[in-house]
C-alpha cells in the first residue's frame, strides 16, 4: 500500500475498498484514538506511531495497542474486529513534557499477561523502557543526550533477545543497547571495530561494560528506518542519502547495497521468505531489491508524491515451493569480541508487521498478479513549512542551543483518570527470471534484445558487496561520488531497465496524512496524522459485531 498527498482530483473518503482478495470494509466502532475523539492539530508534531504485542492470554483477546499522539502515548486493549473500542479505559496514559514520542516497540519474547516491556523513542534523542502493564517506568537511556542529541527515528529489539535493542538517529548514527547495563555519567569514549563503504561500527571503550555496546555510522544524513530480516541475521537500513544498506548484524559486513533514483530512501521492509527487500521514498517509486542477487528486480510507479511506507501482508503473501533461503555467516567471532552474551535462541518471530510514515492521505494498494508481490506502500507529500521526514539536524523545539530537560521518569496517569545466501559473484538466468517474474507482472517496458543482455551483464557485475573486497567497495565508491554516474549502474538501473509494477486500487481513506500500515490476520489497521486509528476488517472475517 502507499500513501500520497491529497489533491483536489482525489475522490472522497472511502469506508470499503475491493481487491482481487474480496472486500475490505472500515469498522467505525473499531476506532481507537485519544478519549475525547477530538482530531489531534499535528501541526509541527512527530507521525502518530502504533504498535501491537499479544500476551497470548487465556482470555482470547490478548492484543494490546500503543499509540502516541503528539506528547501523549496510549496504552489499550485492542478488541478488532470482535468488539468495539472502549476508549475511556486505557490501561495506561503518559504525557511528556520538553519533548515527544517518535517511535516504540514491544518485545514480544518477554510479553505475558502481567507485564510487557516497551521502548519508546523521543524527539530529543531518549531512549525509555517502560511497563505499560504495571506501569512502571524501568529505566532512561540517554537520559542526559551525552550519546546522540538528535531525534529518535526507528527503535527496534534485537530479535530473539530479551535485554538488547538497536536505537536509530536522525544524525545518522545507530546504537546498540543492553537494557541491564547504564549509560555512565560522561560521554562514551569510542573504538573503531570495523569500516567499509561509508558506515563505520566503534564499540565503546571503558574500564566497565556501558552502554552502548556498539555505535553504527551509516551512510550520510539521517537514517531514517531499519528492518531485521525473518530470521533476525541481517539489516537493512535506508538513509537521507538515498542508499539501502544490508548488513549481516552479527559479523557487520556488508552484503549489497543500492540507490535510489534520487532523494532519500524513507522505509523499508523484507518479504516474509526473506529474499526480497522493498523501500520507498522521495522519488516517488517503490524498488524490489532481490536478496540473493544483491540487484534491483522491480520498480513500482504510479505514486505521486513521496513514499513513506512500505510493508508485505504475510497473511496473503504466498510463497512458490523451493529450494529453501540459504543464510550463511556465523556469530561467534563478533560475540567474543564484545562479550556481553547475547541471548540468540530460537528466535520467536511476532505475528504482526509493523511499518510506520510521516506523511500521506490517499491509498494506493498494489496487487501485482503473482501472489509473492503484493507489496503495500505508504507515500507522502511533505509540508513545505516543516522539514522533511529524516531530515537532518535535531528535532528539538527548545529555544537556542539549550539542552531539554531530562525526560521524566514517569508521567503515567492512573487508567481510571484518562545469506549471506551463500551470494555468488554471478546468479543462474533461471534464478533472475523467476524472481522478476514473480514481481513484473503487471507493466514491463519493451527492451531491445541486445540491451537486455548487456543490462542482465552489468546489473549482476557487483555481486556480493562486501566490506572485505576493496574491489568491489571502490566500484560503490566511484559511483557514489558523482549521483548523476550511480543512474544506470548496478546501485540504481534506469526505470527502461527494469520491471514497472503499477498500483490496481488507489483510494482516499483519510482526511489527514497516512502514517501506520500494520497487517493482523483478520484486519488491516491504518492512522492517520490526526490521531485516528482505524480497523478494516478483511473480507469473510467479520461476521457479526458486538459492541
Amino acid at each position: 500500500m502507499a500513501t500520497e498527498g491529497g489533491g483536489k482530483e482525489m475522490n472522497e473518503i472511502k469506508t470499503q475498498f475491493t481487491t482481487r482478495e474480496g472486500l475490505y470494509k472500515l469498522l467505525p466502532h473499531s476506532e481507537y484514538s485519544r478519549p475525547n475523539r477530538v482530531p489531534f492539530n499535528s501541526q509541527g508534531s512527530n507521525p502518530v506511531r502504533v504498535s501491537f504485542v499479544n500476551l497470548n492470554d487465556q482470555s482470547g483477546n490478548g492484543d494490546r495497542l500503543c499509540f502516541n499522539v503528539g506528547r501523549e502515548l496510549y496504552f489499550y486493549i485492542y478488541k478488532g474486529v470482535r468488539k468495539a473500542a472502549d476508549l475511556s479505559k486505557p490501561i495506561d496514559k503518559r504525557i511528556y513534557k520538553g519533548t515527544q514520542p517518535t517511535c516504540h516497540d514491544f518485545n514480544h519474547l518477554t510479553a505475558t499477561a502481567e507485564s510487557v516491556s516497551l521502548l519508546v523513542g523521543f524527539s530529543a534523542g531518549q531512549v525509555q523502557l517502560i511497563d505499560p502493564i504495571k506501569k512502571e517506568t524501568s529505566k532512561l537511556f540517554n537520559e542526559e543526550r551525552l550519546i546522540d542529541k538528535s531525534r529518535v527515528t526507528c527503535v527496534k529489539w534485537v530479535p530473539g533477545s530479551e535485554s538488547l535493542f538497536l536505537v536509530a538517529h536522525s544524525s545518522g548514527s545507530m546504537y546498540l543497547y543492553n537494557v541491564e547495563h547504564t549509560c555512565g555519567t560522561t560521554a562514551p569514549h569510542y573504538q573503531l571495530l570495523k569500516q567499509g563503504e561509508s558506515f563505520a561500527v566503534h564499540t565503546c571503550k571503558s574500564k566497565s561494560t556501558r552502554n552502548p555496546l556498539l555505535k553504527w555510522t551509516v551512510g550520510e544524513g539521517a537514517l531514517n528506518e531499519f528492518a531485521f530480516s525473518p530470521d533476525g541475521k541481517f539489516l537493512a537500513c535506508v538513509s537521507q542519502d538515498g542508499f539501502l544498506r544490508v548488513f549481516n548484524f552479527d559479523s557487520v559486513e556488508l552484503h549489497g547495497t543500492m540507490k535510489s533514483y534520487f532523494g532519500g530512501l524513507l522505509c523499508v521492509c523484507w518479504s516474509p521468505d526473506g529474499k526480497y527487500i522493498v523501500t520507498g521514498g522521495e522519488d516517488d517509486l517503490v524498488t524490489v531489491w532481490s536478496f540473493v542477487d544483491c540487484r534491483v528486480i522491480a520498480r513500482g510507479h504510479g505514486h505521486k508524491s513521496w513514499v513513506s511506507v512500505v510493508a508485505f501482508d504475510p497473511y496473503t503473501t504466498s510463497v512458490e515451493e523451493g529450494d529453501p533461503m540459504e543464510f550463511s555467516g556465523s556469530d561467534e567471532d563478533f560475540q567474543d569480541l564484545l562479550h556481553f552474551g547475547r541471548d540468540r535462541a530460537n528466535s520467536t518471530q511476532s505475528r504482526l508487521s509493523k511499518r510506520n510514515s510521516t506523511d500521506s492521505r490517499p491509498v494506493n494498494i498494489l496487487f501485482p498478479h503473482q501472489p509473492l508481490s503484493r507489496a503495500r506502500t505508504h507515500t507522502n507529500v511533505m509540508n513545505a513549512t516543516s522539514p522533511p521526514a529524516g531530515s537532518n539536524g535535531n528535532s528539538v523545539t527548545t529555544p537556542g542551543n539549550s539542552v531539554p530537560p531530562p525526560l521524566p521518569r514517569s508521567n503515567s496517569l492512573p487508567h481510571s483518570a484518562v545469506s549471506n545466501a551463500g551470494s555468488k559473484s554471478s546468479v543462474m538466468d533461471g534464478a533472475i527470471a523467476s524472481g522478476v517474474s514473480k514481481f513484473a507482472t503487471l507493466s514491463l517496458h519493451d527492451r531491445k534484445e541486445r540491451h537486455h543482455e548487456k543490462d542482465h551483464k552489468r546489473n549482476h557485475s557487483m555481486g556480493h558487496i562486501s566490506s572485505k573486497s576493496s574491489d568491489k567497495l571502490n566500484l560503490v565508491t566511484k559511483t557514489k561520488t558523482d549521483p548523476a554516474k550511480t543512474l544506470g549502474t548496478p546501485l540504481c538501473p534506469r526505470m527502461e531497465d527494469v520491471p514497472l509494477l503499477e498500483p490496481l486500487i488507489c483510494k482516499k481513506i483519510a482526511h489527514e496524512r497516512l502514517t501506520v500500515l500494520i497487517f493482523l490476520e483478520d484486519c488491516i489497521v491504518t492512522a492517520c496524522q490526526e490521531g485516528f486509528i482505524c480497523t478494516w476488517g478483511r473480507p469473510g472475517k467479520v461476521v457479526s459485531f458486538n459492541p
